[in-house]
């Protein structure tokens, strides 16, 4: 009997559990799920390990730079007479120094002359430099030079055909893109070009646009038009009827003996990419005169020359001759042309002579400098030359003619 009691109890629950266990899933709080960020931090410690024992160990490169201990240098910007400029800007990781510089100096020509303080786009100007490298490199069959690198005096060369346009129109930067990077752009271009000159397929109008499709995708396409006071413009209507500067009235200098003195001469740099031989080639005595007087006179210049020198410092952010290298007394024409000759002096860098200090130590300039170098400490973006750095290093300048009448008349006659 107890045994089909306890049966009978057994088979209750079983069907209780069959019609009551649903009822009961029902109301269980259901399992949920959502994306978080994988993480695993012993793989990340795996591979952190393996990465450094795979990477090769360099020592740390030292550099062989001038002690400045007790040298007297301008302590601050603030020391200099200075003439209008737009604050410093980085380059990023690019090479348009030329650029950089170049649009510098014609912004403070525009407020010089106009008295209107314009940021331009140096990338616009970057953008139509590169089609025109491009056009010069099919009509060459590849013998023409591609690089990041130009002269300044090319600014007013693209200004001159494409106009040019605000920087808040064009900044050659896509959205959360904090700094320039031209790196993969330069590559994919140069890869295409080479390819272009193995296989001998010379169609301009083709190179050009596949050009113009890579930059637009790392730099955004550059505008047609732009809005200025309600009214839409070209970029060269932009640069007739609002930035005001006439391209024909800069003119450009060196100082080199290899080419004849009181002649326009071909720099022969690789930057000078078309050729340039307008270059007014001057004794090294006027060359510095020159480049004195017209900044005590109001005038600022572009200039191009070397900055890989020992006396080239960073921290201080002075820029001096040491006389380890050549006594400032034996700096002449002869050690300039033996410098640029064997190649100690490059032209590697485009910068502003934005003003002036007259110190005991002698003549400074105050330089705006693109650089990344130039944007650590206190003095971000500027960099003090001494005359003696200018007249050993610096191999050529631009600037607006009517600061050079007395040297253009020599040419004239």
């Amino acid at each position: 009997m107890k045994k089909e009691i306890t049966k009978f109890f057994a088979v209750i629950l079983i069907i209780n559990a069959i019609l009551y266990l649903p009822a009961l899933a029902l109301n269980k709080p259901k399992d949920k799920a959502g994306f978080v960020q994988y993480t695993n931090e012993f793989w990340d410690e795996i591979k952190k390990s393996t990465d450094e024992f795979r990477t090769k160990k360099d020592s740390a490169k030292k550099t062989f730079k001038m002690d400045y201990s007790g040298k007297e240098t301008p302590p601050s910007v603030s020391e200099f007479k200075q003439y209008f400029h737009n604050t410093p800007l980085s380059q990023g990781a690019t090479g348009t120094c030329w650029c950089f510089s170049g649009t510098s100096f014609l912004e403070s020509e525009i407020y010089r002359i106009n008295k209107k303080e314009i940021k331009i786009s140096e990338i616009f100007t970057v953008y139509w430099e590169y089609v025109e490298k491009a056009r010069r490199f099919v009509s060459e069959h590849g013998n023409s030079a591609f690089s990041e690198g130009s002269q300044c005096n090319a600014v007013l060369r693209i200004w001159k055909q494409y106009g040019c346009v605000q920087a808040s129109e064009y900044s050659g930067m896509l959205p959360g893109q904090k700094f320039h990077d031209h790196g993969k752009m330069f590559e994919e271009m140069n890869q295409y070009l080479l390819n272009i000159k193995q296989t001998h397929v010379w169609n301009e109008e083709q190179v050009l646009s596949n050009i113009k499709s890579i930059m637009n995708f790392y730099l955004g396409k550059p505008p047609e038009k732009v809005i200025i006071d309600g009214k839409a413009m070209t970029p060269n209507e932009y640069l007739h009827d609002v930035v005001r500067l006439n391209p024909d009235d800069y003119v450009d200098f060196m100082s080199l003996i290899e080419k004849p003195y009181w002649q326009p001469a071909e720099y022969e740099v690789t930057d000078n990419w078309w050729k340039f031989s307008n270059y007014y080639n001057v004794p090294l005595d006027d060359f510095m005169n020159t480049v004195k007087k017209a900044v005590k006179a109001g005038y600022t210049l572009a200039i191009g020359g070397d900055v890989s020198e020992s006396g080239y410092d960073k921290t201080t952010k002075a820029c001096m001759i040491p006389d380890y290298d050549i006594p400032s007394e034996y700096i002449n024409e002869y050690a300039r042309q033996l410098r640029f000759t064997n190649q100690s002096t490059t032209d590697d860098h485009g910068i502003h002579i934005v003003g002036y200090k007259e110190t005991p130590s002698g003549f400074w300039f105050l330089i705006k400098d693109s650089g990344s170098s130039a944007q650590t400490g206190v003095n971000k973006g500027y960099y003090f030359y001494h005359e003696d750095y200018i007249k050993l290093k610096i191999m050529n300048f631009s600037v607006h003619k009517d600061a050079v009448k007395d040297l253009l008349i020599k040419f004239i006659k």
